[in-house]
């Protein structure tokens, strides 16, 4: 195996999941659609890299080289940083400065490197220090909670808080659900009826432009119980 990852969710209400891992050997892969961001910590050769990455409006290659470790933190829609606009991020990274090889800057303030155990508390020092945010507003549109504000105004509250718009932040999490459906054993025509496609073309056309494969791909990919956790990796392939 060349891709070795271990993920857990997170009690913070910013943090939809925390990742890391390892590469055993270089290592292709298309890297889904997600509305969601990350930042990413990678260790290679005595170097430290640090990224905020994504979202991802379409399935993107990438590529790990050999003895690279990393460490992920995966956050909730509606969350933002407040000094890196969401719209740079989009399809892409934003690389932040290291002050040594255990700390960096974001905000105007300098954090310790976090590790897989206390990402949790490294994610609270961000948001006592008003680095990171949420906007409830988003976070309540997406639950399909009421709210009195006009269209204008909620399209302009989405694009600061996630460089998309709802509509393609809900294309996208329907392509991940009929994705997940179709590796849960759902048949292809069972799934462009229970994710809402128009029919099956449809359903190929989303697959494919945000996660790079064909319903057939993920039907394949058959299990028994769907992921716990979405990773920043999730349906990733090999190349």
């Amino acid at each position: 195996m060349s891709f070795l990852a271990q993920g857990r969710g997170s009690d913070s209400p910013y943090v939809e999941s925390i990742w890391r891992g390892t590469t055993q050997q270089e290592t292709s892969f298309l890297c889904p659609a997600d509305g969601r961001w990350n930042i990413l910590f990678t260790w290679w050769d005595g170097k430290v890299r640090i990224s905020v990455e994504g979202p991802m409006t379409r399935a993107i290659p990438k590529t790990h080289g050999k003895g690279i470790e990393w460490l992920a933190i995966k956050f909730k829609l509606g969350t933002f940083l407040r000094d890196v606009p969401a719209r740079l991020q989009l399809d892409g990274e934003v690389l932040l400065s290291l002050e040594t090889l255990h700390s960096f800057w974001l905000g105007g303030s300098i954090f310790q490197l976090p590790d897989y155990e206390n990402a949790d508390t490294f994610v609270d020092w961000l948001v006592r220090r008003q680095v990171l945010l949420s906007d409830p507003v988003v976070m309540a549109a997406l639950a399909d909670q009421p709210h009195q504000l006009s269209s204008r105004t909620l399209r302009h509250r989405f694009l600061h808080a996630t460089g998309l718009s709802q509509t393609s932040i809900r294309q996208i999490e329907r392509a991940r659900s009929a994705a997940s459906l179709l590796q849960q054993g759902v048949s292809i025509l069972d799934v462009v009826v229970q994710a809402g496609y128009a029919d099956q073309p449809h359903l190929t056309r989303s697959l494919g432009r945000f996660l790079g494969q064909t319903p057939a791909s993920f039907a394949a990919m058959h299990m028994p119980v769907a992921p716990p956790l979405a990773s920043p990796y999730a349906a990733l392939v090999s190349r």
